[in-house]
This record gives structure tokens, C-alpha cells and sequence, in this order.
């Protein structure tokens, strides 16, 4: 389900997407998957799963970086990756540059709401994993929680829960487990002030971004608290979703 009216003029979310992501990685510094609270999972399953890719990871991978695969439409996030040992390309999730079941570990997290043709994006995660594979998700939901925060990252849409789990299904992607995610500050004022220096001074909110409030959030992330199959959703904000590949 898509949050704009139908009579309403979509924006280029891919533009929106390359302008914004490669204005926010010009001045981050790479962080490393071990500071975020997906790493004892990822670390665990880094080790008996050496094909790996990571979809879209900008400055923030999840997987370890030395000899995973990523894919990215960012070339300075890239350019970071490459240089920790990553093997990087170029390309948008509808196009991933690899044959059928190259992957036993898959991660896009923070994707799939940004590409207006999240049928094509499910069909290469799903075309590229191996039967049995691994395919960590994150996605937000509901699009009664649609705020001018998910128009300015480039969000195309916020999705209900059971429509969620129909493209997945349609695309042999079973839910294992899920868990309650994201980073985003709870405290209605500190995000429309966000909003406010957004749209008014964009380099200066990048920058106190990058350099005070994702290092103040990574302090304050809690433990991930994976459920088998899918957690209750009524009042989530956005999901973390461990998916296998069905044969």
C-alpha cells in the first residue's frame, strides 16, 4: 500500500534516493557491523555462510565487510567499503549483477520502502539466494504512521503487515523469525525539529547527524529481541525480519 493519493504527483524516488544518500555518506565515517545490535546474530551466521551480500548498506554495514558483496547506488559508500575489503558494484536492487543462487546470506536492510517496484526488488533477493538461504529484512509499517520524515529519506510507501507477508510469500521468502527495529527517536518534537533543519539547512542537519545523533544512537539501541515467525505489529514502527529461501 502506497501513502500517496492516487490524484497526487509522485517524486522521483530514485533521484530523491541519489541525492539524498550520496549527500549523507560524502560526510559520514564507515561504521562497522559490530556496533549495531544485529551483529551477534549476523556474526553467527557470517561464520557458516561465506557467500554474502549486503543490498544497499551505504556507510552502515550489517554483514562483515572483508569479502562480502555489496551492492550500492552510492558510489562514496562504496568507495569505503571497497577500501575495508569489500567487494563492491554499482546497481539498483531490481538489477543485481550476479547469477541465480550465488548467496547462502542475503541483508537489505532499510530497502524494499524505497523503490516504487518492490515486486522486482523481492524477485532479485529471491533470484540471486540460494534455495535454504538466509535473507535478513527491514522494512516500516503502517502507512497511518506516514510522517514528512519518510518523504524526505526517500520512502515510496510503509506497508501493512499482511500485505508485507504476501510479497514475501510470493517471492519463497518464509518468515523465521522478527523482531521490533529501528533507530528512530520516539519523541515527537525532537523529529519534527529534525524535519525542520531538514528542509532548511540540509548540510548542517547532515552533519550533526552524522557526528552526534548516530553515535548517540548506537548507545542507545536495545538488544534485538527476535520472535518466531511475525511479532505483533499494532503500534510498530518498522520490523527486522529473519526470512529463509523456500525451494
Amino acid at each position: 500500500m502506497i501513502h500517496d493519493p492516487a490524484s497526487r504527483e509522485k517524486p522521483d524516488v530514485g533521484d530523491i534516493n541519489q541525492r539524498f544518500y550520496d549527500s549523507l555518506w560524502t560526510d559520514a565515517r564507515l561504521v562497522g557491523p559490530d556496533r549495531f545490535n544485529t551483529w551477534d546474530l549476523v556474526s553467527g551466521l557470517a561464520d557458516s555462510h561465506a557467500r554474502r551480500l549486503e543490498v544497499g548498506p551505504g556507510m552502515r554495514p550489517r554483514l562483515p565487510i572483508a569479502n562480502t558483496h555489496f551492492v550500492d547506488i552510492s558510489r562514496p559508500a562504496l568507495s569505503a567499503l571497497k577500501r575495508e575489503g569489500g567487494v563492491t558494484r554499482t546497481a539498483p536492487i531490481s538489477a543485481l549483477p550476479y547469477a541465480d543462487d550465488s548467496f547462502d546470506l542475503i541483508c537489505a536492510l532499510d530497502i524494499v520502502e524505497h523503490v516504487e517496484d518492490d515486486e522486482a526488488a523481492l524477485s532479485e533477493l529471491s533470484r540471486v539466494a540460494a534455495p535454504g538461504a538466509t535473507i535478513l529484512l527491514s522494512t516500516p509499517l503502517h502507512p497511518e504512521y506516514w510522517t514528512p520524515f519518510d518523504e524526505i529519506v526517500g520512502h515510496y510507501r510503509r506497508y501493512e503487515p499482511e500485505a508485507l507477508i504476501a510479497l514475501l510469500d510470493r517471492h519463497h521468502l518464509q518468515i523465521e523469525h522478527s523482531a521490533i527495529f529501528g533507530m528512530k527517536p520516539r519523541s515527537s518534537w525532537i523529529n519534527d525539529l529534525g524535519m525542520w533543519f531538514m528542509r532548511r539547512h540540509r548540510n548542517v542537519a547532515m552533519k550533526v547527524y552524522n557526528r552526534f545523533l548516530m553515535p548517540l544512537g548506537l548507545r542507545l539501541q536495545k538488544p534485538l529481541e527476535l520472535n518466531p515467525g511475525m511479532v505483533p505489529t499494532n503500534g510498530v514502527e518498522e520490523i527486522f525480519m529473519v526470512c529463509r529461501r523456500t525451494a
